[in-house]
């Protein structure tokens, strides 16, 4: 069963082909710390970007080897865009932005990111 998230503001708007996890992670990089970024990793395949193209604003930083989409109206970061050592394209969802999702729920795996 596929599920929906979107920004703040509703401008930007996604489809994940897939049912709703159960397991999420945390990062403690300066990043998702600041933003408090609940994420679940599909590969692109599978996510399709509804509306709001137009919207989006891209933000990397350290490596460059994510590229984190943000809404320009609201600020809202809804997914990432990444590639795998091995080729495959994901995209990082911010459960956050996806209604459905019960985030108390979730089993969270904690990262470390700020050691890389």
């Amino acid at each position: 069963m596929a599920y929906q998230g979107s920004c703040h503001c509703g401008a930007v708007t996604f489809t994940v082909d897939t049912d709703p996890p159960a397991e999420a992670m945390t990062c403690n990089c300066s990043h998702c710390a600041r933003k408090g970024l609940t994420l679940t990793f599909v590969p692109a395949a599978q996510f399709t970007l509804e509306s709001g193209q137009d919207h989006l604003r891209s933000y990397e930083f350290h490596k460059h080897r994510i590229d984190h989409q943000f809404c320009a109206t609201c600020g809202t970061q809804p997914f990432a865009a990444s590639t795998m050592p091995d080729g495959t394209e994901m995209r990082a969802v911010n459960l956050r932005c996806v209604p459905t999702v019960d985030i108390d729920a979730l089993t969270i795996t904690k990262v470390d990111g700020a050691s890389f």
